[in-house]
C-alpha cells in the first residue's frame, strides 16, 4: 500500500510540474529562436552556449565540442540502469529565411496571438526545447532511472549533418555504447479534419545529391554558337524536369497509406487503402502531387533542380557550367541503376553526373516498448492514433540506424495544416498550446520509459 501511495504521489507531482515546465518552455524557446544559427554558416556554438546555460542552471553536467570553428555540439547524460539507453536528439542549425517574404522578423522569437514566431520554431528548436525541459524535469524529479537518458543537440543537419551527428559518431562514438533508441525529428502529429494522428517516422527516402556538369567551347556572347555548355545544360535539365519516374509502392509506404486511410474523406479513403492500384491512375497521381506533394513523393523517385551556375560575366560563353539536383530515392532503389537511368534521359556525352552526397536506407522496428509508449502518450494526450510513416525528406536518424540503433521521428505536437506550411517556408511558427502540451507529453513519455517501477 505504501509503495502504491508513493507512486501515486510521484505521478501527481509529475503532472503538476509539467504545467510549469511547459510555460517555461515557451519563454525559453522565444530566446532560443533569437539566436542566429542559420546554416550556412551555422554558428551553432551560439546555440550551444544558450543550452549550456540552462543545463548549468539545472545542475546537469554536459560536454561540448566543435567539429569546426563555430560548429558546436552538446551532449548530456542522466545515468540510469541497464536497459538500452535513450537519446533525445535535435539540431541547432536552421535554414535561411528571406525577411522580404515574412510578416515578421524571422529571428524575432516573438510570442503573439497564441504563437511563438521564428525560423526554427518547428524545425527543430521547438522540438529541442520540449526535449530539454523534459530532460531537466526528469533530473529534478530525483526518480531512479532504468536506463541512461541523453540530451544531444547537434550542428549541420540542414546541410547533411557531417559537422554534427556524423562528426559526433566519429569523434565520440563511445557516447552511443549501450544506446538502443533515438527520438528525433521527422514525425508529425497532424489534424485530419477533427481527428488527430500521430505519424511516427520509421524510415525515409534516400537522398542522392548530384552535380550535373556540362562542357563546351568558350567564346564571346556577341557571337552565338550552335551549341554551348549552357545550351547542353539547359537541355539536360529540361529533360530531367519533364521526367516523371514510374510510380512504385514499397511496403513501408503501403502500410502508411493504409494506416492513414481512415482519417481521409470518404472519396479519398478507398484510394488510400488500395494505393497499389490507385498509382496506376494518372489523374489520382496528378491531384495528389498538386494537393500533397510530400505524400506524392513517397510513391516514386524524384529529382528537383535546385542550383544553377553559369558564366561569371554576361558577355562570356563559359566552357563549363553546372546544375545541382536534389534526388530522393525510394528505400529499395539501387543508386547506381538510378544514375544509369539519368544518363539515358540526358543522352549527352558532354554532360557528366557526379555524386555530392548519398545515404543508405534503413527501417526501424515498431514492435518495441518505446514505440508502444509513443502511441500511449499521444493517445492519452490527444486521442491520436499512431501510424508508422515514411519521410520524403531525410534527417540525422540515418546515422544511427546504420549503427543498429532504433530511431523514431516523433513530434509531441499536433499541427494544423497551416502550421506545417512554415517548415522551410515563410512565417514559421508553433502554437503556445503545442509547446506547453508537447512539453507535458515529453515529460510523460520519459516517466513511462525511463523511470524504474
Amino acid at each position: 500500500m505504501r509503495a502504491m501511495m508513493l507512486a501515486l504521489g510521484m505521478l501527481f507531482t509529475w503532472a503538476a510540474q509539467a504545467d510549469d515546465y511547459g510555460r517555461q518552455a515557451v519563454e525559453r524557446l522565444s530566446e532560443y529562436l533569437k539566436i542566429d544559427t542559420i546554416n550556412p554558416p551555422g554558428n551553432e556554438s551560439r546555440g550551444v552556449d544558450f543550452l549550456a546555460g540552462l543545463l548549468d542552471e539545472a545542475g546537469i553536467a554536459y560536454q561540448t565540442g566543435e567539429s569546426a570553428p563555430g560548429r558546436g555540439n552538446l551532449w548530456a547524460k542522466l545515468p540510469g540502469g541497464g536497459k538500452p539507453g535513450l537519446v533525445l536528439l535535435h539540431h541547432i542549425d536552421v535554414v535561411p529565411a528571406n525577411e522580404k517574404f515574412w510578416s515578421f522578423d524571422p529571428l524575432s522569437g516573438e510570442v503573439k496571438d497564441g504563437f511563438v514566431y521564428g525560423r526554427g520554431a518547428i524545425d527543430t528548436k521547438g522540438l529541442g526545447m520540449t526535449h530539454l525541459q523534459a530532460f531537466i524535469a526528469l533530473k529534478a524529479s530525483g526518480a531512479k532511472l532504468n536506463r541512461d537518458v541523453w540530451f544531444i543537440a547537434t550542428a549541420d543537419e540542414e546541410a547533411g549533418g557531417m559537422f554534427g551527428a556524423g562528426w559526433l559518431i566519429e569523434a565520440h562514438r563511445d557516447i552511443f555504447d549501450g544506446v538502443g533508441y533515438v527520438l528525433n525529428e521527422g514525425g508529425a502529429g497532424r489534424m485530419f479534419g477533427e481527428q488527430a494522428a500521430n505519424l511516427v517516422e520509421v524510415t525515409q527516402k534516400v537522398p542522392l545529391w548530384l552535380r550535373m556538369t556540362a562542357y563546351g567551347r568558350p567564346g564571346h556572347g556577341s557571337s552565338p554558337q550552335v551549341e554551348t555548355a549552357v545550351t547542353r545544360l539547359v537541355r539536360a535539365a529540361h529533360r530531367i524536369a519533364q521526367t516523371q519516374f514510374s510510380p512504385r509502392v514499397v511496403p513501408a509506404v503501403k502500410a502508411m497509406f493504409e494506416g492513414t486511410a481512415p482519417f481521409r474523406s470518404a472519396e479519398e479513403r478507398a484510394r488510400m487503402a488500395d494505393v497499389e492500384n490507385a498509382v496506376k491512375d494518372r489523374e489520382f497521381m496528378l491531384a495528389l502531387q498538386m494537393q500533397e506533394p510530400a505524400t506524392h513523393a513517397l510513391l516514386r523517385n524524384t529529382c528537383s533542380i535546385t542550383r544553377l551556375e553559369g558564366s561569371s560575366k554576361i558577355n562570356v560563353v563559359p566552357a563549363e557550367v553546372f546544375a545541382e539536383l536534389d534526388c530522393r530515392l525510394l528505400p529499395d532503389q539501387d543508386p547506381n541503376a538510378f544514375l544509369d537511368e539519368l544518363r539515358l534521359i540526358i543522352n549527352d556525352d558532354n554532360v557528366e553526373i557526379s555524386r555530392l552526397m548519398g545515404f543508405t536506407p534503413a527501417v526501424s522496428r515498431t514492435d518495441t516498448e518505446v514505440f508502444r509508449a509513443l502511441a500511449a502518450v499521444t493517445e492519452e494526450a490527444y486521442g491520436a492514433q499512431t501510424v508508422p510513416t515514411v519521410s520524403a525528406g531525410f534527417t540525422d536518424s540515418h546515422f544511427f540506424r546504420d549503427m543498429g540503433i532504433t530511431s523514431y521521428g516523433f513530434s509531441p505536437f499536433i499541427f494544423s495544416p497551416e502550421e506545417m506550411r512554415g517548415i522551410h517556408g515563410n512565417d514559421e511558427r508553433v502554437s503556445v498550446r503545442n509547446v506547453e502540451q508537447g512539453t507535458a507529453v515529453m515529460i510523460d513519455l520519459l516517466r513511462r520509459i525511463a523511470v524504474s517501477d
